[in-house]
């Protein structure tokens, strides 16, 4: 089969369409012909040599797929070969096949296409778990995601928005108006407008944040916590380390929470899977949430779907397709 290799760290021009070699399903896991996967900023970390694939996970970049079940491994229920899917992976996404645990394997929603729900996995799987299974948020609470037009931050509107929580993000100004359609109350440009003064304006402080920035943004997202907040930071696009005032933390008895999802075991990840299947995939069969694809681009092009999401020119996710 064919795969995007690394051939060493640094820009995009070191991915590379190459031959590699076939896979077969082990115990408990399903052998998935891909039609397409899509591109996720970890992705581009693991290019730059920044985030290394967990042991025995594939070396190939790619955290998400979608295809048709090629062959299943012992001990697998419930698949066949045939079955249209969608995946959470580790890694391997850039290929043309991919093995994964069958736990991390969810059908195609009703109404998306094979190639869209490539772009769901990854997505909702890290939306779920951190603002829903740690951040507790709760119809009427207020959200602030950072980066709303994002394949994070659309799929964090989309979904706080439909469980009935005040949505706020921060997001070029040019992106608004895809924000404000998918469910945000306001838009926040973050060039020049200061979050904390807007949501202490609106709410006083919000419930739950959704951050992607790390360090940068640490101290302002405390600020802008309410009383009880719960802050939940799942990237460093703004580095990794950061000074935390205990004090504020203490007085809102408010809470600070780092996660990630790769590297969590095959349970756990087969656990929000089913959380996911459950309370996310009805509501895109019945239209109330839907993919954010910004373009497609062919699966041997990886190279340039970097280039545009490390540029910034997209909006929701970037799809590789076959």
């Amino acid at each position: 089969m064919h795969a995007i290799t690394i051939t060493e760290p640094g820009g995009p021009e070191v991915l590379r369409w190459a031959e590699v070699p076939d896979l077969e399903p082990g115990d408990g896991e399903v052998l998935i012909d891909v039609a397409a996967s899509a591109v996720n900023r970890a992705d581009l970390l693991q290019r730059q040599g920044m985030y290394p694939p967990p042991k025995g996970a594939s070396e190939y970049p790619g955290l998400e797929c979608s295809g048709r079940i090629a062959a299943v491994g012992p001990g697998v229920e419930g698949w066949n070969v045939g079955d249209e899917v969608c995946a959470l992976l580790a890694g391997g996404g850039y290929a043309e096949q991919v093995v994964v645990p069958a736990g991390q394997v969810l059908p195609v929603p009703d109404g998306v296409t094979l190639a869209e729900a490539a772009s769901l996995p990854e997505v909702y799987c890290t939306v779920w778990s951190n603002v829903f299974a740690v951040g507790r948020l709760a119809p009427g609470d207020s959200f602030l995601v950072h980066g709303g037009a994002g394949g994070i931050g659309t799929a964090a509107i989309q979904l706080a928005a439909a469980y009935g929580a005040r949505v706020f993000t921060t997001a070029s100004a040019a992106k608004h108006t895809i924000c404000l359609a998918l469910g945000a109350e306001r838009a926040i440009d973050y060039r020049t407008e200061d979050f904390v003064e807007v949501v202490k304006e609106a709410v006083g402080g919000v419930d739950v944040i959704l951050d992607n920035m790390g360090a940068k943004y640490l101290p302002r997202n405390v600020d802008a916590l309410a009383t009880g907040g719960r802050l939940v930071v799942i990237g460093m696009q703004g580095g990794a380390k950061g000074e935390l005032n205990l004090g504020a933390l203490l007085q809102k008895r408010a809470s600070v929470t780092a996660t990630s999802l790769r590297a969590r075991p095959v349970s756990e990840k087969a656990e929000i899977v089913e959380d996911v299947k459950t309370h996310v995939w009805p509501l895109l069969g019945f239209g109330k949430i839907r993919p954010i694809v910004d373009r497609a681009i062919a699966l041997q092009d990886a190279a340039e779907a970097h280039r545009i999401l490390e540029a910034g020119e997209a909006t929701g996710k970037v799809l590789l397709v076959r």
